[in-house]
């Protein structure tokens, strides 16, 4: 069993590095060159910080875990991962959107792109994404705080707001009401939205010569990728953790609960990476350089 242990410790090791490798070089190529000081690579940079950030988030706590064979974490910790979980989840998906009327707005009307997407305003959408996610989470937080615990176990190999609240030793109305909103805010409302302005763009490419029709699905290409991938692996979380079958085996769940840390982190800078020519050709040289 040892053995097994260590060798989950390794796995878990070199996915966390993986993460943080890929998203430090996408990261850096886009601070280093100024010729990547655009709206839509900003964006792609906030992404990026936002995936370390999940990373963080879960990875640590599941390495000391599994070294240390150990299935407890305090109760200041349970609580910090949990609001970090939740407020990673929610800026994927906020800044998913950004990036989407980004795409709407240089597709739809590129005329007035530049006036209307400036480096200030883009950076003024991150931030607006970001307080869209942290006051209701942090709102969400305080209720789970203030509820009296009559249990100290959880289910799942990370502290979610749904797995505490259910043992709590009190009514839960509130709590409940309350992230079913935010959960059909972030699963379902955002991406409809996102859905939405593609709809348009899809549109306005049908109307348009090949060559612009090509350009602009090259763009949203790895964009439409990363909304797919991860409303899968958050709307596949939802219904896992609220509807999990019984004889569902406990290895299972596990995998499948950490497929939102896991995956759009590591896919997300490799999407863009390889499929952006303007990214991926500056890494390209930046390797060489390092090569020789």
């Amino acid at each position: 069993m040892t053995e097994i242990r260590y060798f989950y410790c390794a796995v878990v090791l070199v996915g966390f590095i993986m993460i943080i490798t890929c998203n430090c070089t996408v990261i850096t190529v886009i601070a280093l060159n100024k010729s990547l000081q655009e709206p839509m690579y900003i964006f792609i940079c906030t992404l990026c910080i936002n995936g370390i950030y999940g990373a963080l988030s879960f990875f640590p706590s599941l390495f000391v875990n599994l070294l240390c064979k150990s299935q407890t974490i305090s109760y200041v910790g349970c609580f910090t991962q949990m609001f970090c979980v939740h407020t990673y989840s929610a800026a994927e998906m906020s800044l998913l959107a950004v990036m989407a009327l980004d795409r709407y707005l240089c597709i739809c009307i590129p005329l007035r792109y530049n006036n209307i997407m400036t480096l200030t305003k883009a950076y003024q959408l991150v931030v607006v994404a970001w307080l869209l996610v942290l006051i209701p989470f942090t709102v969400h937080f305080i209720l789970t705080v203030v509820l009296p615990l009559c249990g100290s176990s959880i289910t799942k190999i990370y502290c979610d707001n749904f797995s505490i609240v259910k043992l709590s030793c009190v009514d839960t109305t509130v709590n409940n009401i309350f992230g079913l909103v935010l959960t059909l805010a972030s699963a379902v409302v955002v991406p409809m939205l996102i859905i939405l302005s593609y709809i348009q763009i899809l549109r306005v490419c049908a109307q348009s010569s090949k060559d612009y029709r090509t350009k602009a699905l090259q763009t949203c290409t790895p964009h439409l990728i990363s909304m797919i991938n991860y409303v899968a692996d958050l709307l596949f979380e939802v219904l896992l953790h609220r509807f999990t079958p019984k004889n569902l085996p406990y290895q299972l769940r596990i995998v499948m609960s950490v497929q939102a840390f896991v995956v759009p982190p590591l896919l997300n800078p490799l999407i863009y990476g390889l499929k952006m020519t303007e990214i991926k050709g500056k890494i390209v040289q930046y390797f060489s350089i390092l090569g020789k």
